[in-house]
């Protein structure tokens, strides 16, 4: 570990921990999100052929985050940053309650819902709160270049920019917790691979025993029940024993 005084926990999150709070995701139900094609909404086609519909929905996934609250696995997390341990959390989801219960170090791979960025410079990102006092993004509203803001978000099709950073983070763990998140999608389903061997890993999902791959310890219990007792456990030693 780099700082030997703290031990260092990364933690890859996905939609499970999330959903925990009340936000859907497209891997609900019949594989719709909100009742749209993900290729209607969450593609770069969909939005060069229908832009205001595009618009549209993420200013409806932003309200949603709004009113979302932290729940007791984004809390137990940040408690245990509080505590002395060095948390990096590196999330798939593009909602910011990791930020609103107090970790410090959080890397979005998919981007963060309540910014803006020019759809053509992706180092111009704006908060939407600046942009419009409703906290949306519309048709004529332009970055510093001059041109269409769109969510910052990144879309099936479209390359992760902070893949590699996320590999650095992971590389420097001494033990890792993967919540609610099976790692399907790629490439962050690769993040893994990059841990050191002898850090150990734990998966917390009600369906853990099935998903956990060979050397993870299944955790099958919800994010908000399973996260607040390793935390609890982890506290009491002061490290990440068995």
């Amino acid at each position: 570990m780099s700082d030997h005084t703290k031990p260092h926990l990364v933690v890859l999150t996905g939609a499970g921990i999330s959903a925990e709070s009340g936000l859907r995701t497209f891997r609900d139900g019949d594989g719709l999100w909100e009742n749209h094609r993900v290729e209607d909404v969450a593609t770069p086609e969909a939005w060069a052929r229908d832009p205001e519909t595009v618009l549209r929905f993420y200013d409806e996934r932003r309200e949603q985050t709004r009113r979302a609250r932290p729940n007791a696995a984004h809390l137990a997390l940040a408690e245990l940053e509080a505590a002395g341990f060095r948390v990096s959390v590196v999330t798939q989801n593009i909602d910011d309650l990791h930020e609103r219960a107090g970790s410090r170090h959080v890397l979005h791979l998919h981007g963060e819902i309540r910014l803006a960025r020019s759809s053509v410079d992706a180092n111009l990102r704006y908060p939407v709160e600046e942009i419009s006092p409703r906290g949306t993004i519309a048709i004529g509203d332009l970055c510093d270049k001059g041109s269409q803001l769109r969510p910052d978000v990144v879309w099936f099709g479209e390359a992760v920019p902070r893949y590699a950073e996320a590999c650095d983070i992971v590389a420097e763990a001494d033990a890792l917790l993967v919540v609610g998140t099976s790692l399907a999608v790629m490439p962050a389903a690769l993040l893994l691979e990059q841990a050191p061997l002898e850090a150990p890993c734990w998966l917390v999902d009600p369906h853990a025993r099935d998903l956990a791959p060979p050397g993870v310890s299944p955790v099958a219990e919800p994010a908000s029940q399973g996260v607040p007792a390793l935390a609890a456990r982890w506290r009491e030693q002061g490290g990440f024993g068995d």
